[in-house]
């Protein structure tokens, strides 16, 4: 299904569309019974018996009225609910099928907002303001034309107020063109701010910038102010002008219609008549102006939407990435976040088959990007990346994250039972298997003396456990996974020195299979076995060695082991 396919209108929409339509037409109908009743009282022919006919029509009316737009309300609402169904439902499939590195988190407040805010308002579309509009106009155009048959002068007024809406809608949707798109823009703007802030509430008020102090969302949420009143002061102008030349319709019609009344060419019924009905085709070209000026704004986020379901997805290959050996091989290696900021520079390398190799550097040295690259996090913008000597550049991220279980130091944790957060690496894994898992993790012990054991909820995003306990669980999935490449960020920093000893004996346990194993560690002590060493500096490997070679090298390596012990001493 395509994108247009989803957000395709369909039969209930267009059933609810129709009944809005007929209940205006039917409420249009009383104007013209209010037209039979006049004419009787004012020929006084009127009596009991058409009283009782009148009201019987009417009341039939008002019964239709209800039942037709009841039925078509409903409609219409299951209508773009339907359409809203689908149309997220696409979206969260087409985001899996996104490149990882788009959700940065300025991208990722911005699918919030569309999926949705947009997504409500194209919803609003569907279910409100193209009925309305539909029902405004049919109703002005059978007011027109009764006018019309009436009296023709006054209906050419009436048709010419509402002519103005051309004119007065083409200022009002350049202003919403201009400020609309910006208003949205802030709002998902706004929207990032939030979920940074919510996310890091807790680091806010630990270091007192919590409330006022957090500027950026504060600033966020001034913007958004100013636009929101920016977009009204602009818009409202103009739809002031077009409502008074509207309403100047009523008055128009009273005097034009005043001389063929007085001379006798004109009935006093019809006089009466032709002045009322101005003001209510006035009230409806206002609401025309006012729908049409909101439907532009809300084709916005339709534009929103489409824009995100126009993105780009993988192109790489979903065909099973089977290698007899897991070495991993860097060859001339280029990457940047932001372009002309190269973080890795002609990196090459090989990280070789069941062994550990230990990355460390500087800060900012392109440690963790060499990770982000293995997982297809990112895409190298330059070289070739290769897994068992089969280059990835043109897998799908999902074949390869098939190969690779990550521990990183920030642990994402569904907001679900300790059990099934760790299901989650291998889906058919038994209990007993997800209980063994954690034993080799050293988290068991700590779970069962919880009140519900495995069946512990976590909490969102895990923060109902301590860091420690999160980064073990996190290791029990890597486990459960099995897979034959292990990527480890910095897994024992920012712990405790109780965690940090559960959390190293949990790594310990982890190696002990035969795995193809990149470490990036912040303490020398921990890589000091490892089979290899890479030495970050510049985006490029400074030096590559193990610990005994590097040492007696007397390079960065060492000048970083000397400093490390000093330290320790």
């Amino acid at each position: 299904m395509s994108e247009h396919d989803v957000l395709k209108k369909n039969r209930n929409f267009y059933i609810g569309v129709g009944g809005t339509v007929l209940e205006g037409l039917l409420s249009g109908s009383l104007f013209m019974l209010l037209y039979s009743v006049m004419q009787f009282l004012w020929s006084g022919q009127f009596d009991m018996n058409r009283v009782l006919v009148l009201t019987c029509v009417i009341a039939v009316v008002f019964l239709l009225r209800i039942l037709i737009y009841s039925y078509g309300y409903t409609k219409a609402q299951i209508g773009g609910a339907e359409v809203s169904k689908n149309t997220r439902l696409f979206m969260g499939d087409h985001l899996k099928r996104i490149p990882l590195s788009r959700f940065t988190q300025g991208q990722t407040g911005d699918y919030i907002n569309t999926i949705t805010s947009d997504v409500n308002n194209y919803e609003k579309i569907l279910t409100h303001k193209i009925g309305d509009m539909a029902k405004s106009f049919a109703l002005s155009l059978m007011l027109i034309i009764f006018v019309m048959t009436i009296y023709v002068p006054a209906g050419i007024i009436l048709l010419i107020a509402d002519l103005l809406l051309i004119p007065g809608l083409w200022p009002s949707f350049r202003m919403v063109r201009k400020y609309g798109k910006e208003k949205n823009d802030i709002c998902a703007e706004n929207v990032s701010s939030i979920v940074e802030y919510v996310s890091g509430i807790q680091t806010f008020r630990a270091y007192g910038v919590g409330g006022l102090k957090n500027k950026t969302v504060i600033n966020a949420m001034r913007e958004f102010c100013r636009i929101s009143f920016v977009y009204e002061s602009k818009v409202l102008p103009i739809g002031a002008v077009f409502g008074i030349l509207s309403w100047l319709s009523c008055p128009l019609v009273i005097l034009l219609a005043y001389a063929p009344w007085v001379a006798g060419t004109l009935n006093t019924v019809d006089y009466l008549l032709i002045c009322m009905l101005p003001l209510f085709c006035a009230k409806l070209a206002n609401s025309i102006f006012v729908d049409l000026t909101s439907y532009k704004n809300l084709m916005i986020s339709k534009n929103k939407i489409l824009s995100v379901m126009n993105e780009p997805e993988e192109t790489g290959s979903m065909e099973p990435l089977h290698t007899a050996t897991h070495e991993i091989t860097f060859d001339n290696v280029d990457f940047a976040y932001v372009p002309g900021e190269p973080v890795l520079k002609h990196a090459t390398f090989t990280v070789p088959d069941q062994k550990l190799t230990a990355i460390i550097g500087d800060s900012g040295s392109g440690k963790s990007t060499i990770l982000n690259l293995i997982a297809k996090y990112y895409e190298a913008t330059g070289g070739t990346i290769s897994i068992g000597g089969k280059p990835i550049n043109h897998v799908a991220a999902e074949r390869v994250l098939e190969q690779v279980s990550m521990v990183d130091q920030d642990i994402f944790l569904f907001d679900d039972t300790i059990r099934d957060n760790i299901r989650h690496a291998r889906p058919n894994a038994t209990d007993t298997e997800i209980e063994a898992a954690c034993r080799e993790a050293n988290c068991d012990s700590f779970i069962r003396k919880m009140e519900k054991g495995y069946d512990t909820p976590t909490g969102e995003n895990g923060n109902l456990l301590s860091g420690g306990e999160r980064q073990r669980i996190s290791i029990a999935r890597a486990i459960l996974k099995n897979s034959p490449i292990l990527l480890l960020d910095e897994a024992t920093a920012s712990l405790d020195i109780e965690n940090e000893l559960a959390v190293k004996q949990a790594i310990a346990n982890l190696l002990k299979e035969k795995k193809t194993v990149v470490m990036i560690a912040h303490t020398l002590s921990i890589v000091k076995n490892a089979d290899q060493i890479l030495v970050m500096g510049d985006g490029r490997i400074a030096e590559s060695g193990t610990h005994e070679e590097l040492l007696a090298k007397g390079g960065k390596y060492a000048a970083m082991w000397n400093a490390e012990q000093k330290i320790s001493a």
